[in-house]
């Protein structure tokens, strides 16, 4: 959104100065190396904007335009500044711990079928595969030993019963076999198995699950319509938002960032959904494209916008953990695949989450979103080896045998016994 050249200023109106008289004094006396008549000097239009990015950063609560005012910072010295505010607020309210949940990807068969999606249903090059309850079991226990303290169960969106069935009954057996002196209660569980009833919901968490990651993918509804076809609707998606949180889950959802169409505006407008619902949890990252899916005609625009993507995607991390405070943020596999060093970015934008590898090599290459996946190759040992050194490389600790729930979910809890 564009912003008035100078601020209004009561002692301008008393004054009675015009708008062009006024500009020019403001800039004259703040740049008085500039002659008159030029354009304001660089120096001084970024050292306005760190100002103005400064003053918003020093409020505990935060507009519409704040949020896309620092959405929009670019210059490196307004980006630190976001970054180490956003870092403050992580250390205040999570500490420095961050929190491993082993993943598993236990199936990529798919009833969906996503534009943008590498697993989407019309995807015929996809071999298609679901794990046993014992490979899943087998995943579990070693999460357990690893102490992550928690994994996620992902996959692909299936509605039928001997789904549903399925996974009910693999969280019951992870929850009986973790159980042990460092974990009395089982790993904590986190599933991410895409829209379902409420009745499920409640079935899945009756098991043992307690946490839930749905991600809306974009709070805009005209975006949401670019992306899915006309059977997947956003009202359902909303609609099932709320149920997760009825049935009793920590509740997760998330977005894409660098969608084609996709403006700073609608980013800000997702900061402000994350809130406006009370989600617990955040998991985002950057779009990128799979070349078997309708959406492959964008990968040369997106390759041009790459390193703009993954910026983004960093600010959206400090901004989220500025607005949201206390939830859990997940550092995405995906910004890892943008660049290297991705993964340890996140954590230094106020992420505390990441989800090693633990998914059967023989499969991992059949689940695939987008593409250019990191840890297609490493063992489960050699994944948890690898994150906890780049964890540790920037002065934080990896916990150990914590469940690591949002200490939001906790306040909100609070909040809700002394409401009734």
């Amino acid at each position: 959104m564009r912003q008035s050249a100078v601020p209004d200023n009561p002692r301008r109106r008393r004054l009675g100065w015009t708008g062009t008289e006024a500009i020019g004094r403001a800039w004259r006396r703040a740049d008085p190396e500039r002659s008159v008549g030029e354009r304001p000097t660089v120096p001084f239009i970024k050292r306005r904007r760190l100002v103005m990015i400064s003053h918003i950063l020093s409020k505990s609560t935060f507009s519409r335009q704040d949020i896309i005012d620092l959405l929009s910072a670019r210059d490196p010295a307004e980006v630190e500044a976001i970054r180490n505010a956003a870092y403050r607020v992580l250390v205040d309210n999570c500490g420095t711990k961050v929190y491993l949940r082993g993943l598993v990807e236990f199936s990529n068969r798919c009833a969906c079928n996503c534009y943008y999606c590498g697993i989407r249903k019309g995807n015929v090059e996809v071999k298609r595969y679901t794990l046993t309850k014992d490979e899943i079991v087998g995943a579990a226990r070693f999460c357990a030993e690893a102490g992550y303290g928690s994994m996620v169960l992902q996959s692909g969106e299936r509605r039928d019963e001997r789904f549903v069935s399925f996974v009910e009954d693999a969280v019951r057996a992870i929850k009986r076999e973790t159980i042990s002196n460092a974990l009395p209660r089982g790993l904590g569980i986190t599933l991410s198995v895409g829209e379902q009833t409420p009745d499920v919901y409640r079935r899945f968490f009756d098991a043992g699950a307690h946490r839930y990651l749905l991600r809306i993918e974009t709070s805009s509804p005209r975006l949401f319509t670019s992306i899915h076809p006309s059977r997947q609707s956003f009202e359902a998606r909303l609609a099932c938002l709320a149920s997760l949180k009825d049935a009793g889950f920590q509740v997760g959802t998330g977005v894409i960032i660098g969608l084609p169409g996709q403006t700073v505006e609608d980013l800000a407008d997702d900061v402000l959904f994350f809130r406006a619902i009370d989600a617990d949890m955040i998991g985002m990252g950057p779009y990128i494209v799979h070349k078997q899916t309708p959406m492959a005609s964008h990968d040369e625009a997106m390759a041009a916008r790459k390193k703009d993507t993954l910026e983004f995607a960093l600010r959206m991390i400090a901004v989220t953990r500025l607005v949201c405070r206390d939830v859990n943020i997940a550092s995405t596999t995906a910004l890892q695949a943008m660049e290297p060093l991705g993964r340890e970015m996140g954590l230094l934008y106020g992420a505390n989450v990441v989800m090693p590898q633990v998914t059967p090599q023989r499969v991992r290459r059949d689940y695939q979103l987008y593409e250019g996946k990191p840890c297609l190759d490493e063992n489960a040992q050699q994944c948890r080896a690898c994150l906890c050194g780049r964890i540790r490389s920037l002065g934080r600790e990896p916990a150990s045998g914590e469940w690591g729930d949002p200490r939001h979910f906790d306040a909100r809890q609070r909040h809700a016994a002394i409401q009734q």
